[in-house]
């Protein structure tokens, strides 16, 4: 749960949405990427009415957006092996996060478990984006978001 501005926010899984939700992100990422130039053909191509997209347009977002400008704390499981953190690091750096912690447990059976908070306000890419660039990285075997300040 995430409160701003008074109001209560929660970071649900989109598999558990109902297809109204998925279906309004939709139209606003055809609007965005300026794949299409009006509502109205957004929703007809999606294939909601443009009620339902205005009653939920503004109740869902992606995630990255609640995250820009802030601090984002990630925790890691990287296998033990020398370069790993090091390769996490530069993709962080490559995003322009500017990170300001970093805590490293000591390794058990080959895994380390890494801790690291960053502020976001500068990146070039969203948080989704770099949390998968992440992943896709050798050693790298879970990444998790804690909190976001």
């Amino acid at each position: 749960m995430i409160n701003k501005d008074g109001n209560t926010y929660y970071i649900v899984n989109a598999k558990a949405l109902p297809d109204i939700f998925i279906k309004t992100m939709e139209v606003k990422e055809l609007l965005k990427r300026g794949e299409v130039t009006t509502i109205h053909d957004a929703v007809e191509q999606v294939g909601i009415s443009r009620g339902a997209y205005y009653k939920y347009k503004d109740y869902i977002f992606p995630f990255y957006e609640l995250s820009q400008g802030k601090i984002i704390t990630f925790a890691l499981i990287l296998e033990h092996a020398s370069g790993i953190l090091s390769e996490v690091l530069n993709q962080i750096a490559k995003a322009g996060g500017s990170i300001l912690t970093i805590n490293q447990n000591i390794p058990a059976h080959g895994i380390a478990n890494v801790t690291i908070s960053l502020e976001t306000k500068n990146m070039n890419m969203n948080i989704e984006e770099l949390i998968n660039s992440i992943k896709k990285l050798q050693g790298v075997k879970e990444v998790n978001i804690l909190g976001k300040e």
